[in-house]
């Protein structure tokens, strides 16, 4: 008898846990097994801000996907999904092609540019390590050939962050503390560094407590963050941006514009023909693609409606893991024919954003912390992200225990 075939695309935290997950509760000869990834290493998607900062190396935030399914018969494949065919249930890959009874979507996020011109092509984003890599290096080369200029070009020094949510705080978090190492290393006066945030909504941190958002703008602005709140990015240009405040327009020149703005669901889903919004599909309670009980779209390709507001819950990583532990018992009880499927309901047990090293804001079961208590809640979360994929092992070789 054929034993069904479960295709996972990606292994990002919800494709890992998916994965894992259904290693431990299906048979050797059960099932056989797929996962698919463009590396053959996973990353912490929530530490890439610090790696593009050049606070952590970016050989920290990523670790190999054999080391987490071991020996078992998982059959790993390192490809990049080109589409898919749900009516023929087959996966195109760029070297190869795969047949499904099973589908688990996880392949994460693309940049959401909402067509303003010019940044795909001039700002750097952080969305994947070589992405981080790139955006580092080009940073401590702006500090390394700025004394070696004749004259002087004061945008070299200015660093725009484009959006003041989770990843735009975080990465400003991170700027607090390298920028004047940086500044230390080349002989630069901190006062020669302008560190800018541009944010079209009407205040940083959108959604979040605003005693904590007043909080980290002012802990940012200490170190030297300028905010230019309810502005929006009219045109990214070669050397800077434009952007638009009460019909007022400026340019601000700029070495470095990083787009840290928000996302979409990948475009895989989109081209594939399910019904989406933003590349993220509104599955079912189960996890499911509406009209395809074979296929299940976790992670930032799935929509999720927070009920109590009417809004989508933000694409984070909890949630993401969350969603693969879910789907991983729903797509055993579709092939095993017992047990009970489970329903999807988000537990959000926090949210908190780095300030740097050993500061942060954020609200855990509740209660709302601030410095370095909320730091030290960050680093548990972390580790407990690591612990969830790979157990004590994992968090022994990756983990964050300078915790003050």
């Amino acid at each position: 008898m054929r034993k069904p075939k479960i295709v996972v695309l990606g292994a990002g935290y919800g494709g890992l846990i998916t994965v894992t997950r259904l290693q431990k509760q299906l048979g050797v000869d059960e099932a056989e097994i797929t996962l698919v990834n463009k590396n053959d290493y996973h990353y912490e998607t929530t530490w890439l801000h610090e790696a593009s900062a050049g606070t952590l190396h970016h050989d920290r935030a990523r670790y190999q996907i054999k080391d987490i399914i071991g020996n078992t018969p998982v059959n790993f494949v390192k490809d990049t999904v080109i589409s898919i065919n749900k009516e023929t249930k087959k996966v195109v890959l760029k070297r190869s092609e795969l047949t499904y009874d099973y589908l688990v979507i996880s392949l994460g996020a693309h940049p959401e540019t909402f067509g303003i011109k010019g940044l795909k092509e001039y700002a750097f984003g952080i969305t994947s390590i070589d992405s981080a890599r790139h955006l580092r290096e080009h940073i401590e080369y702006q500090f390394a050939i700025y004394n070696t200029e004749t004259q002087k070009k004061a945008e070299r020094l200015t660093i725009v962050v484009g959006g003041a949510g989770f990843t735009g705080i975080e990465f400003l978090g991170e700027l607090g503390n390298r920028v004047p190492e940086l500044c230390k290393e080349y002989d630069i006066d901190f006062k020669n560094v302008r560190l800018i945030c541009v944010e079209a909504a009407p205040t940083a941190l959108p959604g979040f407590d605003p005693e904590l958002v007043n909080y980290a703008v002012n802990y940012l602005q200490n170190k030297g963050v300028e905010f230019k709140i309810g502005t929006a990015i009219k045109e990214c240009i070669i050397d800077g941006i434009i952007v638009t405040k009460d019909n007022q327009t400026e340019t601000i020149k700029a070495g470095t514009v990083v787009w840290a703005a928000g996302v979409r669901g990948h475009s895989v889903v989109e081209e594939a023909g399910f019904e989406n919004m933003r590349g993220r599909v509104k599955v079912d309670r189960f996890l499911r693609a509406p009209g395809h009980e074979d296929v299940y779209v976790i992670g930032d390709c799935s929509l999720v409606i927070n009920e109590e507001i009417n809004r989508p819950f933000p694409p984070t990583a909890q949630i993401a893991m969350q969603q693969g532990e879910v789907c991983a018992n729903n797509v055993a009880v579709a092939i095993q024919k017992r047990g009970r499927m489970m329903t999807f309901k988000p537990e959000i047990k926090g949210s908190v954003a780095s300030l740097g090293e050993s500061d942060a804001v954020g609200v855990v079961y509740g209660k709302k912390l601030v410095g370095s208590r909320a730091s030290f809640m960050k680093k548990v979360i972390d580790n407990r992200a690591l612990y969830m994929i790979g157990g004590p092992s994992l968090v022994l070789k990756k983990g964050k225990f300078k915790f003050l």
